[in-house]
């Protein structure tokens, strides 16, 4: 069932008219965003130097990841993919409208200037719209985006919004499918508020999350697949993990995992384990219908 072809190890996929890998470095952990506990939101914060972030990049290039998904704030993502690019280094990413922003279109215009090969909705923003009844109002971003040339997505939260919205067939590329719903009560980013909140993790979350991806025919690009940490309580797990996941998304779609290499090599090790993941699911795919 395999779609892709390899860069180096790492089997890529189209996204447009670029070639993702199947496994893209999330950009939380370099925002000190861990949605595990405030002690590790700190311990980033101390780790993620710029000069940590860029080597952190660069490993991940290295092992042979060439897609980096984050916000699209100008004082931090930007700055260090700027940065990267100032070293004769590139990696393509795909970039979140960031909701502190005072005007959103223009945010959106900004993030397709600075070379992004996609741009999707803030999943915490579309939760908060669904909250409201205003759930449509999200196709306005979606239209400037469009108007970009970009690929255009859109995050959330909430299973439900993903049925909707794919049952009435919007204008989109791809979605960005968290494996968790962290969002059964209001909450609000903790990049925009600087405050850890507890949230839910629940284990039926997973297999509802994969259903839907099965079901649809856009790219998805699942994220939180690990838990944030919550499955991370050893390598085996890790692994494991992937290959659950691998098993029960589409050959098209991609995994965005965070990488935190303080105390382990993670880009090479995640991308040892996608590589066994992809293969194993090409041998047994697990079909949900």
């Amino acid at each position: 069932m395999n779609s892709g072809k390899t860069t180096g190890k790492l089997p890529t996929v189209p996204f447009g008219p670029h070639r993702v890998t199947r496994l893209i470095v999330g950009g939380n952990p370099f925002v000190w965003n861990s949605h595990f506990s405030e002690e590790m939101n700190r311990d980033m914060e101390g780790y993620f130097t710029t000069e940590k972030i860029m080597e952190t990049l660069k490993r991940c290039l290295k092992a042979g990841i060439n897609t980096f998904q984050g916000r699209g704030d100008y004082h931090r993502i930007f700055h260090y993919l700027e940065l990267l690019r100032r070293e004769g280094k590139d990696i393509q990413f795909i970039t979140q409208t960031a909701s502190e922003m005072h005007d959103i279109h223009h945010n959106i215009r900004m993030i397709a200037t600075f070379g992004a090969i996609g741009v999707y909705f803030h999943g915490t923003e579309t939760d908060k719209y669904w909250r409201e009844g205003k759930i449509d109002k999200v196709q306005d971003y979606l239209k400037t985006m469009r108007d970009t040339g970009l690929r255009i997505g859109m995050a959330a939260h909430i299973p439900e919004i993903f049925d909707y919205v794919e049952a009435r067939d919007w204008d989109l590329d791809f979605y960005m499918t968290p494996f968790y719903n962290i969002a059964r009560k209001p909450r609000e980013s903790a990049v925009v508020t600087g405050k850890f909140e507890e949230e839910e993790f629940q284990p039926d979350d997973p297999p509802r999350i994969c259903k839907f991806i099965q079901s649809t025919s856009k790219q998805c690009l699942a994220y939180k697949i690990l838990g944030c940490g919550r499955k991370c309580g050893s390598q085996d797990e890790v692994r494991e993990t992937l290959k659950w996941v691998f098993a029960r998304i589409k050959p098209t779609d991609c995994v965005v995992v965070g990488m935190f290499p303080k105390y382990l090599d993670q880009p090479v090790l995640n991308v040892q384990y996608t590589v066994e993941a992809i293969k194993a699911a090409e041998k047994e795919w697990v079909s949900l219908f």
